[in-house]
């Protein structure tokens, strides 16, 4: 049974399991502020439940690329929104600033698409 690491909470859940769905239920928000009554509900349209994940997971969902390749949203922030994804096994998810949980911070970005960073 996977488990999910999400603050300071660590939620079993069954395999396949959608990770909003999964938060919810443990009394977890992937959301930000009002985003909690302000969002979707899990139609993978609003983007505010984008979340960093590491571990095992599905493949992006097509609605899932088109909505985070718009801003407030980077396409390359490695985001994820819980509610088109799935979990497989182990992740530890982690929820940015922003009513979108968009702000990723810059030095991130950059180490995931290989440009580099530093401080300036």
């Amino acid at each position: 049974m996977p488990t999910v690491q999400f603050r300071d909470s660590e939620i079993q859940c069954e395999r396949g399991a959608v990770l909003r769905d999964v938060l919810l239920a443990a009394g977890e928000s992937p959301h930000n502020g009002s985003a909690d009554m302000l969002n979707c509900r899990g139609r993978g349209t609003c983007g505010t439940c984008a979340v960093a994940v590491e571990g095992a997971v599905t493949d992006r969902t097509k609605r899932e690329e088109t909505r985070l390749s718009f801003p407030p949203h980077h396409p390359d922030s490695g985001l994820r929104l819980s509610c088109q994804t799935r979990v497989l096994g182990d992740v530890t998810v982690e929820k940015h600033p922003g009513f979108w949980g968009q702000h990723v911070e810059e030095s991130e970005r950059s180490e995931d698409n290989g440009t580099g960073g530093g401080d300036e």
